[in-house]
């Protein structure tokens, strides 16, 4: 009986061009009996390894394969309306020669010739056809194209070249698609074609979606690709995942093509090993192997921690190496163990996170910096005898050092053989809808109405849309009763979780013993040109033996690490992270008077309370805090304060649990101190643990159920304890269970929170810069950052020409020693400053349309010559074009030549500048012509001006440098404001959903959004003295009061606080000018 298997099948990683996810196809061929099935995604090998285990899974064949774009000249060729004209051609893999070359010209195509799709050419066909099965699709091949165009003598010559190429391995696809316009025809020239030039024919059917009903649903992704939204129109075709049977009656006039679709599947036997492990290739000078390296790096750390050698010591090291060697994981402990000290050697500041500090031959070998006996951590956490995964070591390096710590990387192993790892941004809730709502033409707010009505996940768990319509009344009020809704919400259903684009992982990189492409599909990342990156993504690269490497940039460390640098330079003190006291008082009151501001982890009003409540006084209190202050933990808080305060109140279900949670005062603090208990006192494995660790981690309610009973029963066997108690256990233990944070992960970020307090109470000038530094361009954090600064007592300034560098500027006052004080990164000296303050510059970078190329030029000259004393001075030394008129007129506006003159008059005058800056370019010896302005040696005079006006000076302020400085545009309506209990910050971190408030301040925003109906409705962003708003005002308010919103207007509205996805705003119901 005949047979018959899909080969031209499209999936969700087609990128907007198809639509079934990979487990949805092989279901629905397992379903069909089918016993094989082939994925042929555009151009890319993306979910090759996951169709490829789910059909294993499914006891199905796998035949993977690419439906390949191909350059109408040479890959090399780029000219528009020319070479973006591609034909198309299916290579499915026969072998694992086959698969080789798939992922050679899948790499070819992206690294060589992308042009607007990654394409092939004729060369690489030729170079790599080995292990290939070709099929030309009866659609958008080069042959049909010139068969349509009735040109047989063309198409022929071209069949001719492809069956040169690829011999018995080559076939022309037929399909069936009476209700397409000349499509019969087509099939009909290509079976005669396929006769003359005895080429095989091939039945086939393309897929695109799984169910005849949703075209539509194609139309509409397809719109999204291309930002349209076109009326959806059938043009015919049937793209569906079409039944055998259906099938079969289709083709029961060719059988020989029904044949060949067999012959391909009997010839298609590609078989992949997955799951086992390969390692860069480590040079080990001294010639040993790489387990007797790390014993010999390991033994040496004991003398470089100062570590007794004792018994409790050398019996966890030997055990840790025993296990290491036992999965053969030593060259992935020293790869890591070398980048660390790289980065250690040339200073740039990392941390390692996650269960890895459990490990004490990563502290003695300088991966980490915990001493995991010290803390208790245990080793299997990380590593144990029966957990089946590779070691997962997760590397912080300050942000702006991390790309460096990368090619530090690919210079050791290899260009070739290190790469970033690609992710997929796919189509969640909230951006399936709008995206779907905006192809199908409603008008942006549509989408965006249900979109906030749809929460945010938690926890690591996205929200999806069906369970958004069980948790949130509204929105299924609205889905019940509006058809329009209902219908952007089920088409909403049909794409969310498909992949709209590929990116870069935020921190995973691979490295390769051999040349990538090997064993990975690479191509360019689309958002940075020349980065590199994997088509697998972490999941898939370490199925095909690719260990994952995270380089996760941390901005924190970055500020740390400036911090550093700035006490050195004013102080002479060089600090680094295991220099920094852990028992200082000063950074214990701190965090006790609240002034948490700005510090890592630490900061936030419900922390805040906590810590204040708490009054730490040692780092392990900070562990505790972080571990938890998280759902489900949190409600131990109190406890946990109420015990450290008075150990009277410690208790414990049962003596055996005094030695696990002695530290934390009885409490369940650690996910290590749960998975112990589960160890000893129900008697699991490690094996065992790390399994219950996955399952109660899934918060499934069965799940759950299932791990209740056997802990129980463990409890009731191994320790003898009555079922009774043991259930109390449980009950205890339950609500942490799901939401329960690593030990290793808490000390490793509580070290790091610990680091920032310390640095901002010890050296509050220097931290703050460093923070305002990271977090340039980020306008809300600056202001608020700013807002810290002034109630520490810390000026910030606009930016100076002879007081900033590029960045934010630390000045000092003049009692330190001036030697110390030179000129040099962020630090200036300023002997007018007021004896005894810190004070804080904008950077000349800092200044929008002031290129950071003039802002080095003026920093270079002012450290080669010295400060410029005056407005003139500083037009002759500046000799560079790009101080031209933008840049001259931001620095004006911005403030950094207030030194010289006032704004207003340096604004009339600016041509004139100009000019005499031009003249002053000129060799010394030429005569000037210059003569627009008196000069006298490096005086000017200037023509008489309007001095600038207040509002001018803040609404430029407001545009060059994000906030205001010199003041405030609700300084004059002060007196109206003051006594208003009721402010901004009060609203967003005091009062409750539902709450009516009235908040007064200024229009900083208005957007204008047509409802459904076409009604006008507005967003406006209200802002006072302590922070801002969003205000939402419908159609009903808005056309009574629209006069009133006027940019910088001061009003008050009055209205009710909303809650929503983590964001408060305010629902106005009425509006008055104050």
């Amino acid at each position: 009986m005949a047979k018959f298997t899909h080969l031209h099948t499209h999936s969700h990683y087609s990128l907007l061009s198809a639509i079934p996810k990979i487990p949805e196809l092989v279901g629905i061929a397992k379903a069909e009996k089918m016993e094989a099935l082939a994925l042929t995604d555009n151009g890319n090998l993306y979910g090759a390894i996951e169709f490829y285990k789910e059909c294993k899974k499914a006891k199905i064949k796998p035949i993977i394969g690419v439906d390949f774009y191909i350059s109408p000249r040479k890959r090399s060729d780029k000219e528009h309306n020319l070479d973006d004209k591609y034909s198309r051609i299916i290579l499915l893999a026969k072998n694992f020669k086959g698969y080789q070359n798939l992922i050679k010209l899948v790499t070819l195509s992206n690294l060589e010739g992308f042009f607007y799709k990654p394409r092939i050419d004729k060369e690489l066909l030729e170079k790599y056809k080995n292990g290939l099965i070709a099929i030309l699709p009866a659609f958008n091949n080069e042959v049909s194209k010139s068969l349509n165009n009735s040109n047989e003598k063309q198409a022929e010559e071209k069949l001719l070249w492809y069956k040169n190429t690829y011999e018995e391995n080559l076939y022309l696809e037929i399909t069936k698609h009476n209700d397409i316009e000349n499509h019969a025809k087509l099939i009909e020239n290509i079976k005669s074609l396929g006769e003359k030039c005895s080429v095989e024919l091939v039945a086939s059917h393309g897929v695109y979606y799984l169910k005849p009903e949703e075209k539509r649903v194609l139309h509409v992704v397809e719109s999204i690709q291309n930002n349209t939204h076109e009326p959806y129109e059938d043009s015919g075709g049937d793209f569906s995942f079409l039944d055998e049977k259906t099938i079969l009656k289709n083709f029961e006039n060719e059988p020989r093509a029904l044949e060949n679709n067999q012959k391909i599947v009997d010839e298609c036997n590609l078989e992949l090993e997955l799951g086992k492990w390969t390692f860069p290739k480590l040079k080990i000078e001294s010639g040993k192997t790489p387990d007797e390296e790390l014993r010999d790096i390991t033994y040496k750390g004991l003398g470089f921690r100062n570590l007794e050698k004792t018994k409790e010591v050398i019996d966890r090291i030997e055990y840790e190496l025993g296990i290491i060697k036992m999965k053969g994981f030593a060259p992935y402990f020293l790869v890591v163990a070398d980048l660390l000290k790289y980065a250690h050697n040339h200073e740039v500041l990392s941390n390692i996170r996650g269960s890895v500090s459990g490990s004490l031959v990563t502290y003695l070998s300088g991966i980490t910096n915990i001493n995991p006996i010290e803390y208790e951590i245990p080793f299997e956490r990380f590593l144990n005898p029966e957990r089946p995964g590779a070691p997962d070591i997760d590397m912080d390096f300050a942000d702006n050092r991390r790309d460096e710590m990368i090619e530090y990387a690919k210079n050791k192993y290899g260009s070739t053989h290190v790469a970033q790892i690609g992710t997929f941004g796919t189509m969640m809730a909230r951006g399936a809808v709008r995206d779907v709502s905006r192809a199908l033409g409603y008008p942006y707010g549509v989408g965006d109405r249900i979109a906030k009505l749809i929460p945010f996940g938690s926890q690591g768990f996205p929200m999806t849309i069906d369970h958004a319509l069980k948790i949130t009344p509204e929105l299924e009020e609205l889905y019940k009763k509006e058809s329009d809704i209902k219908e952007i919400i089920d088409m909403s259903k049909r794409i969310e979780g498909n992949a709209r684009h590929i990116s870069i992982h935020a921190a995973g990189v691979v490295m390769s013993p051999t040349n990538l492409e090997e064993t990975v599909p690479i191509q360019l990342d689309p958002k940075e040109s020349g980065r590199i990156i994997t088509q697998y993504d972490m999941y898939s690269v370490e199925e095909v033996g690719l260990l994952k490497f995270d380089f996760l940039g941390l901005g924190n460390l970055a500020i740390i690490a400036d911090t550093f640098k700035l006490i050195e330079r004013f102080h002479g003190i060089k600090l680094s992270m295991d220099k920094v006291p852990i028992d200082d008082k000063k950074t214990f009151e701190m965090l006790a008077r609240g002034e948490t501001s700005d510090t890592f982890q630490l900061n936030g009003s419900g922390m805040t309370r906590f810590l204040m409540d708490l009054k730490p006084t040692t780092i392990h209190d900070i562990n505790a805090m972080v571990a938890l202050y998280r759902p489900g933990p949190m409600q131990f808080i109190p406890d946990y304060i109420a015990r450290k305060h008075d150990p009277k109140k410690i208790r414990y279900l049962d003596p055996a649990l005094e030695p696990i949670l002695q530290k934390t005062y009885g409490i369940l603090v650690y996910q290590d101190d749960l998975l112990i208990m589960v160890n000893r006192l129900a008697g699991y494995s490690w094996g065992e643990v790390d399994k219950f660790r996955k399952a109660v981690g899934k918060k499934i309610p069965a799940e759950m159920e299932a791990q209740r009973e056997n802990f129980i029963k463990g409890v009731v066997k191994n320790s003898k304890w009555s079922e009774k108690k043991a259930t109390e256990l449980w009950t205890w233990i339950e609500p942490f269970a799901a939401y329960g944070f690593n030990k290793a992960h808490s000390v490793s970020y509580g070290f790091i929170a610990y680091q920032t307090a310390y640095l901002k109470a010890n050296f509050p000038g220097e931290y703050m810069t460093a923070v305002l530094t990271e977090e340039l361009g980020e306008v809300e954090k600056v202001a608020s950052s700013i807002k810290e600064c002034k109630r520490m007592g810390i000026s910030v300034l606009p930016p100076n020409i002879n007081e900033s560098f590029k960045d934010f500027t630390l000045i000092k006052d003049g009692n330190l020693p001036a030697a110390r004080l030179q000129e040099s990164g962020q630090a200036s000296f300023n002997s007018t400053a007021q004896a005894g303050k810190d004070t804080i510059r904008f950077g000349l970078g800092s200044i929008k349309n002031f290129g950071e190329g003039i802002a080095q030029i003026i920093i270079d000259e002012r450290k080669k010559n010295g400060r410029f004393s005056s407005l003139a001075n500083f037009l002759k030394r500046i000799k560079n074009r790009n101080l031209n008129k933008k840049s001259l007129e931001a620095l004006v506006y911005a403030g950094a030549l207030d030194d010289f003159a006032e704004r207003g008059i340096m604004l009339g005058n600016l041509e004139a500048l100009l000019e005499f800056n031009k003249e002053n370019q000129k060799d010394d010896n030429q005569t000037s012509l210059f003569g627009a302005l008196s000069q006298n040696g490096d005086e000017l005079t200037l023509k008489t001006m309007p001095s600038m006006a207040k509002d001018e000076k803040l609404k430029w302020e407001k545009e060059l440098l994000g906030l205001y400085l010199s003041g405030h545009p609700l300084d004059k309506y002060k007196e109206k404001l003051e006594g208003r209990a009721m402010t901004i910050e009060k609203i967003t971190t005091q009062m409750k959903e539902g709450m009516i408030a009235v908040v007064s301040g200024i229009v900083e925003e208005s957007k204008i959004l047509l409802t459904k109906g076409g009604d006008r409705m507005c967003f406006v962003k209200m802002t006072d003295f302590t922070g801002s708003l969003e205000v939402v005002i419908f159609p009903r308010i808005y056309n009574e009061i629209k006069d009133l919103l006027i940019l910088e207007n001061c009003i008050a509205i009055k209205g009710k606080i909303s809650h929503r996805n983590g964001a408060v705003s305010l629902i106005a119901e009425a509006v008055k000018k104050l």
